[in-house]
């Protein structure tokens, strides 16, 4: 437990320095890149901590520590030295005077959600000896999986992005044609990953909160919601269109 309160006192030190840096900056998107490199950071350091088998931690913090570095740069590299995202802007309006109050507490909320993202990996650093071989290396071809398709929907996008031509339009590219959040889909895979390595561990049930967790946030919160209104403004009936041929998050046949 003392790894857990450790954790917790950490990433509230860094939430408070990433709120008073915004300020600073006017930007506040750097909170999305707190949260996920503090969940590998975490993640990293209870398995270092962690007893029995040492080749378990290892690759477990292998995936995580992917995971949270190629997120987070890749956050990193979208919201440094850009202008902040609309989500923060419009929080910004919304509060006015009172506004750095609130992404103070909007900051902490990310190092909390980052602190509960850590623990199914704090249960399997302590609980590594018992990890059975089968459902750890089953987690961990997924977790890879989620990881490559992930990394290669944003590189889709990004390319599409980068031609002045498709200004205004929508990526219909490789996985941007069957699914119209298809990062945000292989997010939520990797997610499933920890509890199926935890399976037949005694306790371990509530590791699946973590891909409820995620897609919770993901459909109704920070994710889809928020990204598809941001389109409709700026692509307008194309992106309606999308919206009526192409499957909304899991990868699927369009529709006529």
């Amino acid at each position: 437990m003392a790894m857990l309160l450790l954790a917790a006192l950490c990433l509230a030190v860094v939430c408070v320095f990433g709120w008073w840096q915004q300020r600073r900056t006017l930007n506040a998107g750097h909170a999305d890149v707190i949260w996920a490199l503090g969940v590998g950071a975490c993640a990293v350091c209870y398995l270092a901590l962690g007893e029995g088998s040492l080749l378990a931690r290892v690759l477990i913090a292998t995936l995580i520590a992917s995971w949270s570095i190629r997120l987070g740069g890749h956050i990193w590299r979208r919201v440094h030295g850009a202008p902040e995202d609309g989500r923060y802007r419009a929080m910004r309006e919304h509060f006015g005077v009172n506004a750095n109050l609130f992404l103070l507490f909007f900051f902490l909320g990310q190092g909390l959600l980052a602190w509960l993202f850590s623990l199914p990996h704090w249960f399997l650093a302590v609980n590594a000896a018992v990890i059975s071989v089968g459902w750890l290396v089953a987690g961990l071809t997924l977790g890879v999986l989620a990881l490559w398709g992930e990394s290669v929907a944003d590189r889709q996008l990004a390319r599409f992005r980068s031609k002045p031509e498709n200004a205004g339009k929508t990526c219909r590219d490789g996985w941007w044609r069957y699914s119209r959040h298809p990062n945000y889909f292989f997010e939520w895979l990797h997610w499933f990953s920890y509890p199926l390595m935890a399976t037949g561990i005694s306790g371990a049930g509530w590791l699946w909160l973590a891909p409820i967790m995620m897609f919770l946030f993901l459909w109704f919160v920070t994710g889809i919601p928020y990204t598809e209104r941001q389109a409709l403004k700026s692509r307008g009936d194309d992106y309606r269109e999308y919206q009526r041929t192409t499957s909304p998050f899991i990868p699927w046949r369009l529709k006529a």
